[in-house]
């Protein structure tokens, strides 16, 4: 994160206002303190939700001042305040979130150069080349793990990064979630999921299904690859046709959404299947 927060200022300068620039730096060392400070005591979630509010908030509202409509405001504070936790919620197993973070930088790194934002091209590798020199050591099996205060700010800079590609250029949002959409899909499934079954969703659990399938005998390098194929095979080619073909994009991104949300259901179920077959045997 340290390599990041000078990008933000040389990267910028002059393509976005110093307001947006400001907000994006504090709000990123508003998210990594918390995250510190949780890692080595344990926050209570009202004063980190707190915090994320302040950070997200201020942020959001600095492309608001560049020409976003107000009534965004709402929608920018829940993504980002979702992305900080779901990120948090999926560093679980070794070298998964930096493998994740690394694709999506990547990804949003080409959109930006694909639509002439070189700006937005050097932040975005400045991501990757940081979070590169972090998954090294982080891979299975892990020899340094990121925390709260490295998955929270992934989570707010993934966040910030496709908010102002979206921000210069509506279209793009489409491509953008769609690279972020094993993490989102996961993340946002388990919740319903948890939500729907009565159980307490903001309660610690391992009910996602990457620890699905570590717990049903793959290994942390299995599953981290088994992802890394979702987002090579599937996901970005998806994104391509939702950058390549405008009018195609709103549609092209609900239908990936809808298969990817049957396939997490599919492999879930897989997975409680198993769960539940080994247990019979056990007990046998």
């Amino acid at each position: 994160m340290l390599v990041c927060l000078p990008a933000v200022f040389w990267g910028f300068a002059p393509a976005w206002p110093v307001g947006v620039m400001l907000s994006l730096e504090g709000a990123l060392l508003l998210v990594a303190l918390a995250g510190w400070m949780d890692d080595h005591r344990s926050l209570p979630i009202w004063p980190r939700l707190g915090v994320q509010v302040l950070a997200v908030g201020g942020f959001s509202a600095s492309l608001l001042g560049i020409g976003m409509a107000w009534w965004w405001l709402p929608l920018l504070l829940g993504a980002g305040i979702w992305s900080v936790n779901l990120h948090n919620f999926m560093d679980g197993i070794d070298g998964i979130l930096a493998q994740q973070a690394m694709f999506v930088a990547a990804g949003l790194g080409c959109l930006a150069w694909g639509t002439s934002l070189p700006t937005m091209a050097l932040l975005a590798a400045a991501l990757f080349a940081a979070t590169l020199g972090f998954w090294y050591y982080n891979r299975p099996p892990a020899r340094i793990f990121m925390g709260d205060v490295g998955s929270g700010s992934l989570g707010l800079l993934i966040f910030a990064f496709s908010a102002m590609l979206w921000q210069r250029q509506s279209s793009l949002l489409w491509s953008a979630l769609i690279l972020s959409s094993a993490f989102v899909t996961d993340a946002s499934m388990t919740l319903l999921t948890r939500m729907l079954g009565r159980r307490r969703w903001y309660a610690a659990h391992r009910e996602h299904l990457y620890q699905w399938l570590v717990r049903s005998g793959m290994s942390h390098a299995a599953t981290d690859r088994a992802y890394l194929a979702w987002n090579l095979l599937v996901a970005a080619p998806f994104a391509w046709l939702a950058w390549s073909h405008l009018r195609l994009a709103f549609p092209v991104t609900i239908f990936f959404y809808l298969a990817a949300a049957t396939i997490w259901l599919a492999l879930k179920r897989r997975c409680l299947r198993r769960h539940s077959a080994e247990g019979r045997h056990v007990t046998a």
